[in-house]
């Protein structure tokens, strides 16, 4: 029988692999910490700072267009052309706001007019020749706003190219023709000028 050393069969303690209680903290591998749930890290993307953002930038933008609204306004009571509409920017259009408000129209009283009239068939709905008589009565105020229409539209075409020549924007008659046809306390911006204050 073979005597072989002692050492060969026996177990070296300080040679044996460390256990996982003697390894240090260090060489522990992972992140300390338990893996987030899916709607846990959707809710940490979602950064509250963007909403707070979106909701200032409304804020501004609504008190700018309040601002600008505000300045509007009061240029269409005074006429300042800094802060009038595109609409009713420009000489060529305050020229024609001019001559339109110290000119007496038929369209300014077309509204009035017309409501009387459907009044006062209401009140001839038995008669039917004064019903009759009201209805052309109508048509011939009717008429004579048509006209006085036209003849305020050539008047205007006239002037504009003697006075601004080609200079003179698309859409200005038509512009000069609807205010013709408002109230002159409902106008706006408002008259600037009095009746028969034509402008040169």
């Amino acid at each position: 029988m073979l005597d072989y050393p002692e050492h060969v069969f026996s177990r070296n303690r300080s040679d044996s692999p460390a256990t996982p209680a003697e390894v240090p903290p260090a060489a522990v591998s992972g992140k300390g910490h338990a893996t987030p749930k899916r709607k846990e890290s959707e809710a940490a993307r979602r950064h509250p700072l963007g909403a707070v953002d979106r909701k200032q930038a409304a804020r501004a933008q609504r008190a700018t267009a309040k601002e600008t609204r505000d300045r509007e306004y009061q240029a269409m009571q005074t006429g300042d052309e800094r802060y009038l509409p595109i609409r009713d920017k420009g000489p060529v259009k305050r020229w024609i706001r001019d001559f339109v408000d110290a000119r007496r129209s038929l369209g300014e009283y077309f509204l009035p007019v017309s409501l009387g009239v459907v009044f006062a068939t209401l009140l001839t709905s038995g008669n039917v020749t004064a019903g009759i008589i009201v209805i052309a009565l109508l048509y011939l105020i009717v008429a004579a706003v048509v006209i006085d229409a036209l003849i305020l539209r050539r008047l205007l075409k006239r002037k504009l190219e003697a006075r601004f020549g080609d200079k003179v924007p698309r859409g200005s008659l038509m512009y000069g023709v609807l205010r013709a046809f408002q109230m002159r306390r409902t106008r706006l911006p408002k008259p600037q000028v009095k009746r028969g204050e034509f402008p040169s």
